[in-house]
């Protein structure tokens, strides 16, 4: 079990703001609980236990379930996925296989992808888990489904273990209440694709306990990741700003603002961005962003967040983005996308 130190201030009536500003820069080795007052006497010292993670669970071996295994295997934790069915896990592992042998030729991990590999176990059985440490949910974007996935794991899965929600969007304190231990349960935000993209955001709760937080949080960085603290409020950071940039692009469209092209051009020409919006958007799937407006507009009821009926059609029709090669632009050729500005305004078919 490891420590980190938390610092409570007690105000008194004789504080200094000069001996609170040499507790901050004091070098992190001091940093770490002594079981005793800091030097200046005005703020005391918490100890917050640290959970040692030996074996991690992932609920799901789709695009970002994967990835999450990926990387925890390639930190050194033993991963078992659960998946509903074996060809979920097949078609998962080869995934995590092609992009590892990728990254080993760039020289990305001292491991080798065998070694890695050799951490990685796929089951259809939810008793699997049962020893795992730290167990994280990859599952679709629905607060159903996250729900009645870790009531079924609650039971079996040791009581001592922290449960994580990868959700975008959805109420961490709504998917807790499923379990007995809301207090051992946070969100862990990873971004795609898992394995390049360096932040995780780490949501806690009303009720979530310290221990279990800082866990998620120094999890994180074992994973390589840039660890990010936000509160339980429905997008957490990323998405409470990024949501409705991507929809004001869709409504700049069916505005005739610009075509589909030029709006992603102008965004990465004259923002810096590293792809446009309907780029990102074709990237993280029209049915999850749909989801999510709903999700953030039932919130926060505010027209920024509502969907444009565009985005609506284009889920009812079946256009999803990349992953089933049609969304703004036709991924038949996925070097070439082609964008769909005509047959998204029903002028002609392309």
């Amino acid at each position: 079990m490891a420590f980190i130190r938390a610092e409570i201030p007690r105000f008194a009536r004789n504080d200094k703001m000069g001996c609170f500003l040499r507790s901050l820069q004091k070098p992190a080795r001091d940093l770490r609980y002594d079981g005793d007052r800091s030097s200046c006497g005005k703020f005391a010292r918490k100890e917050v236990r640290v959970m040692e993670i030996k074996k991690v669970g992932v609920v799901g071996c789709g695009l970002m379930g994967s990835g999450i295994a990926q990387v925890s295997a390639t930190a050194g934790f033993d991963v078992t996925v659960l998946e509903v069915d074996q060809k979920y896990i097949d078609k998962g592992f080869q995934a995590i296989r092609k992009s590892l042998d990728k990254l080993a030729a760039k020289g990305a991990f001292a491991d080798t992808p065998d070694a890695i590999v050799s951490r990685l176990k796929g089951t259809t059985r939810k008793e699997d888990l049962a020893d795992c440490d730290f167990v994280v949910e990859a599952v679709i974007e629905n607060v159903g489904e996250k729900r009645k996935t870790f009531a079924a794991l609650d039971s079996v899965v040791k009581p001592s273990a922290i449960f994580a929600s990868n959700t975008s969007s959805i109420s961490i304190t709504e998917i807790m209440t499923s379990t007995q231990r809301p207090s051992q349960f946070v969100g862990l935000h990873f971004f795609n694709p898992v394995p390049l993209m360096k932040l995780v955001e780490v949501a806690r709760t009303i009720v979530t306990t310290d221990e279990a937080f800082e866990t998620a949080f120094e999890f994180g960085k074992k994973l390589g990741k840039v660890p990010v603290r936000t509160s339980d409020k429905t997008g957490f950071i990323v998405n409470r700003l990024l949501v409705p940039y991507l929809l004001d692009a869709i409504r700049a469209f069916e505005e005739g603002v610009g075509s589909i092209a030029d709006i992603d051009a102008s965004m990465k020409l004259g923002c810096g961005y590293p792809m446009g919006p309907f780029t990102l958007l074709d990237f993280v799937g029209h049915d999850t962003t749909y989801y999510i407006t709903q999700v953030m507009f039932d919130e926060f009821k505010e027209k920024r967040f509502a969907s444009p009926s565009l985005l609506k059609r284009m889920v009812m029709a079946g256009w999803y983005g990349k992953k089933n090669g049609k969304g703004f632009y036709d991924w038949s050729n996925p070097e070439k996308p082609v964008p769909q500005d005509a047959a998204l305004r029903g002028l002609a078919k392309q």
